[in-house]
């Protein structure tokens, strides 16, 4: 999961350590925290695998916090193909808020799959929590129990009406595509020269 992030921070600007982790806390920083101890040895990992590499090193220990990282054209499909994966791991909470951090760099198609299928994973968590409320009701569990239970079951409710919105929004982009690139338009024929005929008025026939 850091791999990605990594790679989606360097697709918009190269950057060094320190500011990549500026980046992180500041996007994902609701999600998960990243310390320079796990920071450095993906990015070694990374460059070993040629997805990103080092702008310039001037081979001085005390700059590395200075040295600045991009990414490669291998990097570029490497974060593509990682980001618009369909693993059942992909619609948890952390991967899923990752992945929707940078959602503009996927295809409408693929962005609509994912919404489904998170929205889908969510529908399965909702129904699980709603059985263990009611087996609570049923039990007589304390006040401060049910209370927490229901608190899960509305923030599972508010998530689904919000992933709602974002699936209307991408249905409606994805059918404005379609308007707008019509299936293999037939082109008029052309004359001689290139230009394109007027079509033809054929007169009816007499008695017709």
């Amino acid at each position: 999961m850091l791999e990605m992030a990594i790679l989606g921070l360097l697709k918009e600007r190269p950057m060094h350590g320190y500011e990549l982790r500026k980046q992180l806390a500041q996007k994902l920083g609701l999600f998960w925290t990243v310390s320079f101890g796990s920071l450095y040895p993906t990015l070694k990992k990374l460059e070993r695998r040629g997805v990103v590499e080092k702008v310039a090193d001037d081979g001085d220990d005390r700059s590395r916090r200075k040295q600045e990282y991009r990414i490669t054209a291998a990097g570029e499909r490497d974060f593509l193909e990682l980001l618009g994966a369909l693993d059942p791991s992909a619609y948890e909470e952390e991967r899923f808020s990752l992945r929707l951090a940078f959602f503009r760099y996927l295809k409408p198609e693929i962005r609509l799959r994912l919404l489904e299928r998170r929205r889908t994973y969510l529908e399965e968590r909702l129904a699980q929590g709603e059985r263990s409320l009611q087996r609570a009701l049923r039990l007589r569990a304390d006040t401060y129990t049910v209370a927490l239970m229901r608190h899960g079951v509305n923030g599972i409710n508010n998530d689904i009406g919000w992933l709602d919105e974002l699936i209307a929004t991408e249905r409606l982009r994805l059918s404005e595509e379609r308007v707008d690139q019509p299936d293999n338009p037939t082109p008029p024929p052309k004359t001689q020269r290139g230009e394109a005929q007027p079509p033809v008025i054929r007169s009816p026939r007499p008695g017709a």
